[in-house]
């Protein structure tokens, strides 16, 4: 039998944050208790390092502060930078519109002459935007008046033609068999994808397998997938999933935000 080793003291806070990822702001936190130690009439003496490490022992929640700090730093900083990149995308499908037309072979539904449109790039397996589909789904029985464009882009796989790619032409397979929504919440909802798993998913909506597989197959849907990567590149699209409200990127990938675009949308 394997023997239990003996249990180890519990490392303290300073130690745990002192090892593995959270070193720099450990770093950091002593630094910044330095400084104040260092300019303190009791912060002489040759064991000044003893007194920092005595210091942040007897007072933990120094450390922990300044990591919060650094954590709320870090999501204004990427607040920031979305808000940047939306407005650059949006600048590039105002100069030119073409980039974001909604494609005759895209997965479409409402309105065709709806005075808003929905658009979304997004990969099968990206987390965020399974997290996500739900709540799309929801958004489009709440505006049935809303165009919505679902834009497959396979970007996990990277240059290799993987699972995301295999699932991007199995949803345009359905999409072609009037099988789309269905497929594409039931895709969503798998925490992980495989080949089989995507077939399953066409088989229990009803699919046939035979013409699937003919059409994932087909130079037709080859071209389109090429064409959707042209055009991301061509937006300059940084990851999934990326929303588009009447051709404004969206800053955020929350449902709430892209439920608020759209009834700015509707106002304007």
């Amino acid at each position: 039998m394997t023997e239990t080793p003996d249990p180890k003291p519990a490392p303290s806070l300073l130690d745990r944050l002192l090892s593995g990822g959270r070193a720099g702001v450990a770093a950091l936190a002593v630094s910044v208790v330095a400084l104040i130690i260092a300019v303190a009439p009791y912060a002489t003496g040759t064991d000044f390092g003893s007194r920092v490490r005595t210091y942040l022992v007897q007072n933990p929640e120094v450390l922990q502060e300044v990591s919060n700090a650094l954590d709320l730093k870090a999501q204004q900083q990427q607040i920031v930078e979305a808000r940047q990149k939306a407005v650059e995308i949006t600048a590039r499908v105002a100069a030119n519109p073409g980039l974001l037309s909604v494609d005759s072979r895209d997965a479409a539904f409402g309105p065709a002459d709806a005075r808003v449109t929905v658009i979304e790039f997004f990969d099968f397996r990206c987390p965020g935007c399974k997290a996500t589909a739900p709540e799309v789904l929801r958004l489009m029985q709440a505006h049935p008046d809303v165009r919505f464009v679902f834009k497959e882009w396979p970007i996990l796989d990277g240059p290799t033609n993987g699972v995301s790619h295999y699932a991007a032409r199995a949803a345009q397979a359905a999409h072609r068999q009037g099988k789309y929504l269905p497929v594409f919440r039931d895709l969503m909802a798998q925490p992980a994808l495989s080949a089989d798993s995507v077939d399953a998913v066409l088989a229990a909506n009803g699919v046939s397998m035979a013409q699937a597989e003919a059409t994932m197959a087909s130079p037709e849907i080859a071209r389109h997938m090429a064409d959707m990567q042209t055009s991301a590149m061509a937006l300059g699209l940084v990851g999934t999933p990326t929303f588009f409200v009447n051709g404004r990127a969206s800053e955020s990938i929350e449902p709430a935000a892209l439920d608020q675009a759209i009834r700015a949308a509707k106002a304007g």
